[in-house]
């Protein structure tokens, strides 16, 4: 999927594996991104199990399923312009965080969620 806002690798598992956030997810972060106007820096795309157990993730992350992102944010203001764009494209699943905003796609796990890191 060609992107205007990122690499064919920003997403991908950090571990060089080449496991990738779905497609479908890709559009949403782009669209999102438009919405949002400012940069959105993945610090955390997709992750094979092994990278995710490496790293002290959960079993059942998103990140696992390429249904997971964490943004960079440095402040409120970008923390609340990443969560209002994912909303306004029907992300209902976010985590928060100092540094990083989560945002997942995952429907089977439970919907219309924040939570705090």
């Amino acid at each position: 999927m060609n992107s205007k806002y990122f690499t064919e690798d920003e997403m991908k598992c950090k571990c060089g594996c080449n496991m990738d956030v779905s497609d479908h997810f890709k559009a949403i972060i782009n669209e999102a991104r438009e919405i949002a106007k400012i940069p959105f820096v993945i610090n955390s795309g997709a992750r094979c199990i092994e990278h995710n157990r490496a790293i002290g993730g959960k079993d059942t992350s998103s990140h696992t399923r390429g249904l997971a992102v964490d943004i960079k944010a440095s402040g409120s203001r970008e923390r609340y312009l990443i969560y209002k764009a994912f909303s306004q494209v029907g992300a209902t699943r976010f985590g928060i965080d100092k540094s990083f905003v989560h945002v997942d796609i995952d429907r089977e796990k439970e919907q219309q969620v924040t939570w705090l890191y």
